[in-house]
């Protein structure tokens, strides 16, 4: 995970709001390669699994900071996302409030053009990917702006509140 997304976590004081919008992301990522072949994280072997990022999330959400993750997907899922959705459950262990939302359920949400966070309803962090879902330059953008994350936080809360939890998604 980026510098800029552990540095404002690190700094958060109340909330930590992350918008996923694409089908598809980093696909030679070793680890979605692995899950390609075959391999599925084991939820009673947390060793296996636990990571930095994860470290992060807990130590953020220990210090009473509320962390959602919204992932606005196309149905059926693409191998990318269900690869999200298997390993999803390491999120929510470590303290992060995951919904889903189906593209269907969206039709009439204006929703931003890039994936996002936003902390404390007033840092922006931008996402840049290409349309295969790679980095591009920059990856990030910082913004501290107000009005600019008061507009996704209204498009982000408008989706949240139709979203379907990960404990209740069935995935496509």
């Amino acid at each position: 995970m980026a510098t800029a997304v552990r540095e404002a976590l690190a700094k958060a004081q109340r909330s930590a709001i992350h918008l996923e919008m694409r089908d598809s992301y980093m696909r030679d990522d070793p680890e979605f390669i692995r899950w390609q072949q075959g391999h599925r994280y084991d939820p009673e072997d947390r060793d296996s699994w636990w990571r930095s990022w994860l470290d992060v999330v807990a130590e953020t959400t220990a210090r009473g900071v509320v962390m959602r993750r919204l992932r606005v997907v196309s149905e059926p899922l693409s191998d990318y996302v269900r690869y999200e959705y298997d390993g999803t459950f390491t999120n929510v262990t470590a303290g992060e409030d995951v919904r889903w939302l189906p593209r269907s359920l969206a039709r009439d949400l204006l929703l931003p053009a890039l994936d996002g966070w936003v902390i404390d309803e007033k840092t922006v962090i931008l996402h840049h990917f290409s349309g295969e879902g790679q980095w591009t330059g920059p990856r990030m953008e910082l913004w501290h702006d107000p009005a600019l994350a008061a507009q996704y936080v209204t498009a982000y809360e408008a989706a949240w509140e139709r979203a379907i939890p990960h404990a209740d998604y069935k995935p496509v």
